[in-house]
């Protein structure tokens, strides 16, 4: 990764320019004022000119969900009129039952990380082999396979070597481990688990090795008794792909522990990243709670999934190309229309908006995008932005210099809008891929922190209504959006298991993924606990 050029901060003269105007921002937002998406461009566009990024070499790296440097938010303190602090206070609700309706999060319980080993567990003893690992997919699948080979590696007594990441998927991203992990911490935080190693040695680096498809959803026996006898034969297994490789109920307690450790824990992003991570929530605060909203409305989701709803004749066309030309996505043929009504699609850009405004969120309520680009960009954006003008993303957020070092690399600003929306007051995804479904299990790791999971299949229902009539957008469309949703909010229960009546792979597919939801496996509550089943809340 290319060294980043130290910034002198800003002078107070720029600080104070950049209170002044975020201050006159807010205030309309506080009079109840339309606040125009150029207006808060500008802030933030002042707001970025003058602050550097902080050398992340000059101190320790960020980490998730600790206290924030309030340096760059003092100008609340020091500019803010009283009658501008206490109007924000709930941040445009009107009164304190509606604040707290969209901002609290559902009761934690008590339940917090419990991921430390039993007695019983022991240090890793000489390893029988090398374990070297092709990951696949996007940022957040890498991530989840990354941590299943931890835990294939301890369930081997392998020597696990740093994976390799995928460079060959949809994004064509040439990033090393080291670029988007903190591949130090890495290493050292799972020495108790796992050896880890940077490279083969020498000598097996051209010697023979044994290569596997391991079998998905496994449990503990397959790897013992299918994979474990290779290493009389090879010193060197190489797992082809990495996503689904462990079943994800039913294994050893210390062996769903130690998933947890690495995937919530041990698989940091690399400090560049982690510092402009931070840089970006700090910013975003700086307008007040702000949403963190992943519009999975990218030309690769829409083409894997066949949903052209609303989208020119055009438009669906070039998708459908693109579906028929990627050899790995298996299913070619795919009714647009069948997928919606399903809720397999996610929700465009104006559902959203609909969603938004439905669950009580004001127009004043800053957004951040988590999204790489929005498949037509703004003509698809419109009807979100005049419904919430301060739409925000890390591009607008941050310099060109600051996004230098990472914009050519899908994975690492993929980290990025996960860090931010990790670090969000409320986290909807407009679908359920794999950074939907990391980001919700980490706030839950992190203590529930609340989460919107739509229901698609209910929301699209009621937006057919509209469009045709038969429903008023209004108090009755509102009342129905938050009734549905009163137990989505990511209020703890524990994992799903398989749908009913499935089988086969379809079987496992339809369990609750591991990292969606750590409980019961990487959560407790330390003092009594109270009664809690699977319940349908989210």
């Amino acid at each position: 990764m290319p060294t980043r050029r130290k910034v002198r901060p800003a002078g107070a003269g720029a600080a104070a320019r950049r209170a002044a105007l975020r201050w006159w921002l807010l205030s309309l937002a506080a009079a109840g004022a339309i606040i125009t998406a150029a207006a808060a461009l500008l802030a933030v566009t002042l707001h970025v000119s003058g602050l550097a990024m902080p050398s992340v070499s000059s101190g320790a790296p960020y980490r998730l969900s600790q206290p924030w440097d309030t340096e760059e938010l003092r100008w609340e303190q020091e500019f803010a009129s009283p009658q501008l602090a206490s109007s924000r206070k709930l941040d445009g609700a009107a009164d304190d039952a509606l604040g707290k309706r969209l901002w609290l999060p559902a009761p934690a319980r008590g339940f917090v990380p419990c991921v430390a080993p039993s007695p019983e567990y022991r240090s890793p003893v000489a390893s029988k082999g090398y374990l070297l690992v092709h990951t696949n997919g996007g940022l957040n699948q890498m991530r989840a396979g990354i941590s299943d080979m931890v835990a294939v590696a301890r369930v081997l007594n392998a020597t696990l070597i740093i994976p390799e990441l995928d460079k060959k998927s949809f994004w064509h991203d040439k990033s090393n481990f080291s670029d988007v992990f903190d591949e130090e911490h890495f290493i050292n935080s799972l020495a108790n688990d796992v050896k880890v190693e940077k490279e083969l040695p020498k000598e097996l680096v051209k010697a023979p090795k044994s290569v596997r498809y391991f079998k998905s959803w496994s449990g503990v026996d397959y790897y013992q008794d299918e994979i474990s006898p290779l290493w009389d034969h090879r010193q060197v297994i190489r797992a082809a792909k990495s996503d689904s490789r462990l079943a994800n109920n039913h294994l050893p307690p210390d062996i769903q522990k130690l998933r947890c450790r690495a995937f919530f824990q041990a698989l940091r992003f690399a400090p560049p990243i982690e510092a402009l991570g931070k840089l970006l929530v700090e910013r975003m605060r700086s307008f007040g709670k702000y949403i963190a909203l992943h519009l999975r409305y990218e030309k690769d989701m829409l083409a894997f999934s066949g949903c052209t709803y609303g989208l020119s004749r055009t438009e669906s066309e070039e998708l459908a190309m693109i579906r028929e030309n990627t050899t790995y996505w298996k299913v070619k043929d795919i009714d647009p229309l069948e997928q919606r009504s399903h809720g397999y699609c996610p929700l465009t850009p104006k559902e959203v908006g609909m969603f938004l405004s439905g669950l009580g969120y004001p127009s004043s309520t800053p957004i951040y995008i988590a999204a790489g680009e929005i498949y037509g960009g703004e003509s698809h954006m419109v009807d979100l932005q005049s419904r919430f003008p301060i739409l925000m993303n890390k591009e607008k957020l941050a310099s060109a210099e600051e996004l230098r070092s990472f914009s050519q690399y899908a994975a690492q600003m993929a980290a990025l809008d996960y860090i931010v929306s990790v670090e969000s007051d409320v986290f909807i995804p407009s679908y359920s891929g794999n950074m939907a479904r990391a980001v919700a299990g980490h706030r839950r790791f992190l203590g529930h922190r609340k989460t919107i999971s739509p229901d698609r299949k209910a929301l699209v229902r009621l937006f057919d209504k509209v469009a045709s009539r038969l429903l008023e957008e209004g108090e009755r469309l509102s009342q129905k959006i938050i009734d549905i949703h009163q137990k989505r909010q990511g209020s703890p229960r524990k994992r799903k298991g398989p749908v009913s009546g499935t089988k086969g792979k379809d079987r496992f597919r339809s369990e609750e993924a591991f990292y969606e939801n750590p409980f019961p496996d990487c959560l407790c509550q330390p003092g009594p606990p109270a009664p809690l089943s699977a319940s349908k809340s989210h």
